[in-house]
């Protein structure tokens, strides 16, 4: 398995290039994946991603596993394994309402009824859960938010041709009917590959499956690993389904 801190690093960087999470040194990640270099500096980097870091200290405590970038706690977040359902079902309540309750606003009452109905400490549930995103397409405001949870959320797919830097990757996008989010028929899209000869999942070939964040390609997937991507994903849109008054409160209505 990938070293955590460089599986880390594959994940966080695509959300970190455009400025959304992390450290403002955008390219010292790709910088470290691209290089395969994992020491004390890409920990530190890791450190410094405040949304994701909480997650990965619960789910290392909750296993006893001393160090947060793990390898099995690093995938764990991202992609999904056992470790999450090792976290306590209170612990894993009390870590939500200490972080979002008060940004929540009237929309914690949703968080929290989402954690005896099954939520996990995957990512997953951070991009349907947390974020307003869902609220705000329940309010009218369908396609920027649709394309944000699309490419915020860990999508899996499989290699179709690959270019210059590029991949065309055919994978499943969300759909939204106006109530309810799903995994529409498959399509290919292009991802980035590479940027200036640097890769976060180098040598890429038809037939790999693979994971995306965002624009990026980022990491290769065993058949387990997808299947399990494709639990937890689908377990959080569920979830998110079934609790149309959080979307409206997180929306302001």
């Amino acid at each position: 398995m990938t070293a955590g801190p460089l599986l880390f690093a594959r994940y966080a960087y695509p959300p970190n290039e455009l400025g959304y999470c992390g450290p403002a040194d955008h390219g010292a990640l790709l910088d470290y994946a691209a290089a395969g270099v994992s020491d004390r500096g890409l920990a530190q980097l890791a450190r410094g991603f405040d949304g994701a870091w909480p997650y990965l200290q619960m789910i290392a405590g909750a296993s006893g596993i001393a160090d947060p970038l793990d390898a099995r706690v690093v995938e764990a977040y991202w992609v999904g394994n056992g470790l999450l359902e090792r976290v306590n079902m209170g612990a894993y309540g009390r870590f939500l309402e200490d972080r979002f309750r008060r940004r929540a606003g009237r929309g914690w009452d949703a968080l929290a009824q989402a954690i005896p109905a099954g939520a996990v400490a995957h990512h997953s549930f951070h991009v349907f859960l947390v974020y307003p995103w869902v609220g705000l397409m329940r309010a009218g405001w369908s396609e920027q938010p649709l394309r944000v949870l699309d490419r915020c959320r860990i999508r899996w797919g499989t290699v179709v041709s690959t270019g210059q830097g590029t991949a065309d990757v055919r994978c499943r996008p969300l759909t939204w009917d106006g109530r309810l989010l799903s995994l529409g028929p498959p399509r290919v899209e292009r991802a980035l590959a590479a940027a200036g000869g640097k890769a976060l999942a180098g040598g890429l070939r038809a037939g790999d499956v693979v994971a995306l964040h965002w624009d990026w390609v980022c990491d290769r997937l065993t058949a387990a690993r997808a299947q399990s991507l494709r639990w937890y994903t689908r377990r959080h849109l569920r979830l998110a389904n079934a609790a149309p008054a959080a979307g409206e409160r997180a929306a302001g209505r």
